[in-house]
């Protein structure tokens, strides 16, 4: 355990601690978990908020320890389709009383999922459920980048195995997820952290690993996090590895991706030509190579070019920005939409400059 990501090794296990909801919410899903009536669960919140150490306390709550007991299992799934067979390959994390994946990790074929390897894990009950709920508990996480079909066949799943089997679903954007599906769930909003409650949490992990930790780092680190206490632990953890004891005016380190991004806005901004979008479309694959998701790639380049551009473009940007994003997800190559929104962000960029200067 002492080799584990900080992010890891210091979790928290007890409901009341596993996240920044206040305790009337911890309190209500304790007064549920004791009638033995715990329903489908729809957690939401930001990134690095809390969301999945809050679903694993409350399985911790409702089942014990044995819920810890996991292992990792890839498998592939032969499905009958009208006459041909698909194939589906998901990676998931697995104890006798939960399991946990991620079915958008399948791209188009997540109905099939849905449809197929969720249905056939509904319908088994716990191995080993001695005194516990008679009730498995599928963890879903990045609900909210399912497909239509995706949801409308886990909608028909939830009724239909209801008795044997509960969801926790997992979301940063609820408004991409159908009202139909969130109807049947319970809703717990996490809230992303404030910097004081951020800089508490790793001045508390410095003590557990035995360092000292000056308050002006914690702070930068904290700031730097963006309100996500996932990221404001691997930073200071890449800060331990660059150089101890801390020092107050260390360097806070960035993520070579998000430099690369930033060299990017940089280069669109200098030049808005054919032979320059080109040029950046060959560095958006190299961020498609290093496993970047496409909406992480747009969302980072959306901000980088807001930062040095007048207050009437940047509104143009969010539009366009989020234009393309839907578009993304309704399917098609993610490199196509991209470039789009490059080249759309180019053209207004140069009438502005037109404009302002003749």
């Amino acid at each position: 355990m002492s080799a584990a990501l900080w992010v890891d090794k210091h979790r928290p296990h007890e409901l009341g601690d596993a996240t920044t909801v206040n305790a009337r919410t911890a309190k209500h899903l304790k007064l549920l978990i004791a009638r033995g009536d715990c329903p489908h669960l729809f957690f939401h919140g930001p990134s690095g908020a809390g969301k999945k150490t809050l679903a694993l306390a409350v399985l911790r709550e409702i089942f014990g320890a044995g819920v810890e007991k996991v292992k990792l299992e890839n498998k592939t799934w032969k499905i009958d389709q009208n006459d041909r067979g698909v194939e589906v390959e998901l990676a998931m994390m697995s104890s006798n009383f939960h399991c946990e994946m991620n079915p958008s990790d399948c791209g188009s074929k997540d109905r099939y999922v849905v449809q197929e390897v969720i249905k056939e894990m509904a319908r088994s009950r716990p191995i080993d459920a001695d005194g516990i709920e008679g009730y498995k508990v599928l963890v879903l996480t990045e609900v909210d980048r399912l497909s239509r079909e995706a949801q409308y066949g886990l909608r028909r799943t939830m009724e239909k195995y209801s008795a044997s089997c509960r969801l926790f679903l997992i979301a940063e954007r609820p408004s991409k997820v159908m009202d139909a599906l969130q109807s049947r769930c319970l809703p717990i909003r996490v809230p992303g952290p404030s910097i004081e409650e951020i800089e508490n949490l790793l001045h508390e992990v410095a003590k557990k690993e035995k360092l000292e930790l000056p308050p002006e780092l914690a702070t930068r680190v904290a700031q730097a996090s963006g309100r996500n206490m996932r990221r404001a632990l691997l930073t200071l953890e890449t800060c331990r590895v660059m150089n101890y004891p801390f020092k107050p005016t260390q360097a806070v380190q960035t993520t070579d991706w998000e430099l690369y991004i930033n060299q990017i806005g940089s280069e669109i901004l200098a030049e808005q030509s054919p032979s320059r979008l080109l040029q950046v479309r060959g560095r958006l694959y190299e961020l498609f190579v290093n496993c970047i998701p496409p909406e992480i790639i747009l969302t980072n380049l959306a901000k980088a070019l807001m930062k040095r551009v007048d207050v009437e473009v940047k509104h143009q940007i969010c539009f366009w920005a989020a234009h393309f994003e839907v578009r993304m997800q309704r399917g098609g190559k993610p490199i196509m939409h991209l470039e789009a929104f490059v080249a759309q962000f180019m053209a207004l960029y140069k009438s502005h400059l037109v404009a302002a200067f003749g």
